[in-house]
Parts: structure tokens; C-alpha cells; sequence
């Protein structure tokens, strides 16, 4: 009898678990909108999925981004949809506040990870590849004029393609590339742009991918609308401009990209 103290003390202390994600719903859209489920809790965050009203999400908490409050979720029927969603457009929103050990998803399968994208490689170095280390052969001749030359003509190319990548990407400055979709039920697809600024006023030409273009102006940094005479019409999130032309054409414009700042 005297042992059972003894071995209920000896017992471990059970880890507290964390507690189970909420069902929520997606709400407060503008009619025939989506919701846009990012990587990362960021207004110009890449999009993995895009969810209609109504739609169910597990939501595994919630924490204050830049004063804007993003959630964790991921989709109910299809556990590969996953990412950030701001709280606004969620019903309920989690009473649980995420710590920043739990902003990044978990690597477990179904837990809401999110792959990170590896990063890019560094620009080839030429004082390196060309310099006196790299002037001889492994077998200590020194490398002849074609051999020095095809090397320097390998890392113009490896520039170039990094700089096009960079370019491409939409998120950094200099970008020429925006999200757009121009049909119904179409997945958002990536269109070239340019902007040309006259004070106050800017117009963002698009061009899509399968020809034709659609401008659309903004004034004071906001969208006011387009060389179209189908409705036209606009949301925020954050510094991201969502456009809709008509019922179908679908646009993303950052106010960098839109006002040159």
C-alpha cells in the first residue's frame, strides 16, 4: 500500500497538447469573389488556392501581422490547401493567438505545411571563376584564351537568367509581371504590364498571355477604372489592389507597382 505514492510520483508529467482547430467559413466577400489563401500572412504573399463564400477551413489560430490579423488554415475536403487568410473573412475567427513558434506551419503531413522555396543560388562570382586561381587546369597548365573565354560566356549566361527570373517573380521591385485571370473559372495566371505615371495619375496596361491588353487607371495610388465598359470594381487587402472587370477578368496590383514607389 505504501508504494502506490512511490509510483504515481514517478509517473511523468503529461505534455499539455495544443488545442484542436476550429471550423470556420468564408464570409464577407464581395459577390462572385474569392478568397485568396497566401504562403505567408502577407498582402502580396504568393496564392495557393483561391475559396469561395461558404467555403469550411480549419483554422488553427490567429496572430496580429503588420496591425492586420491573419489566420492559419486549411481547407476541410482537400488538406493540401493551406496557408494565411485574413480573419475578416473568416467566421468565426480563432480565439486562439498563434506565438511566433507557431507561425511557421509544421512539416508534418496534413498539418498545413507550407514547403519553403529554396533560395537562389548566389550570382556566379567572375573575380572568382576568372581569376589567377582559376587561370590553370587541374593539371597546373595555364588555361588557354577559348577555355577563359567559355567560362566568362557560361556566367553571362547564368546572369541573364537570374536576372529574368528576379524580374519575373511579381514581388520584387522592378517587376513586370502581375497575377490575372481572364475568364471564368480560370486559375489565376501571370500577365506582363507596364505603367506610365503623370502626377497623381497612373495607367497599368496588361497584357495577356494568349494577346490583347487592359488598362486600367488609378489616382491617388487607388484603382478608378478601366478601358472597359463592363463594371468595374476593387478590394484591399492590405497594400494589394483586387480587381474585377465585368464578371471575369481578375486582376492583383501592389500600390508599388502602381504608383512607382
Amino acid at each position: 500500500m505504501i508504494a502506490a505514492p512511490f509510483l504515481l510520483a514517478a509517473l511523468p508529467a503529461r505534455a499539455e497538447e495544443p488545442p484542436a482547430p476550429v471550423v470556420s467559413y468564408v464570409s464577407g466577400l464581395a459577390p462572385d469573389d474569392l478568397l485568396n489563401i497566401r504562403a505567408t500572412p502577407s498582402a502580396i504573399g504568393k496564392t495557393e488556392a483561391r475559396l469561395p463564400v461558404g467555403s469550411p477551413v480549419k483554422n488553427f489560430g490567429c496572430a496580429d501581422v503588420n496591425g492586420n490579423p491573419w489566420c492559419k488554415v486549411e481547407e476541410v475536403d482537400n488538406p493540401q490547401i493551406r496557408g494565411w487568410a485574413p480573419a475578416r473573412y473568416l467566421n468565426p475567427a480563432s480565439a486562439v493567438v498563434l506565438t511566433e513558434a507557431d507561425m511557421a506551419f509544421s512539416a508534418q503531413p496534413g498539418s498545413g505545411a507550407t514547403n519553403p522555396q529554396p533560395a537562389p543560388a548566389p550570382p556566379p562570382d567572375l573575380t572568382a571563376r576568372l581569376g589567377a586561381d582559376q587561370t590553370t587546369d587541374s593539371d597546373g597548365a595555364p588555361k588557354s584564351a577559348e577555355a577563359i573565354g567559355r567560362t566568362a560566356m557560361q556566367d553571362a549566361y547564368g546572369l541573364a537568367f537570374a536576372t529574368v527570373e528576379t524580374a519575373s517573380t511579381g514581388d520584387a521591385p522592378g517587376t513586370t509581371e502581375i497575377p490575372c485571370a481572364r475568364h471564368v473559372g480560370q486559375p489565376m495566371t501571370r500577365c506582363e504590364i507596364s505603367v506610365a505615371h503623370a502626377g497623381s495619375d497612373s495607367a497599368v496596361t496588361v497584357t495577356w498571355p494568349d494577346g490583347g491588353t487592359r488598362v486600367i487607371s488609378f489616382h491617388g495610388g487607388l484603382p478608378t477604372g478601366s478601358d472597359s465598359s463592363d463594371e468595374f470594381r476593387f478590394t484591399r487587402e492590405g497594400s494589394l489592389n483586387m480587381i474585377r472587370v465585368g464578371v471575369s477578368e481578375r486582376f492583383e496590383i501592389t500600390d508599388a507597382l502602381a504608383t512607382g514607389g
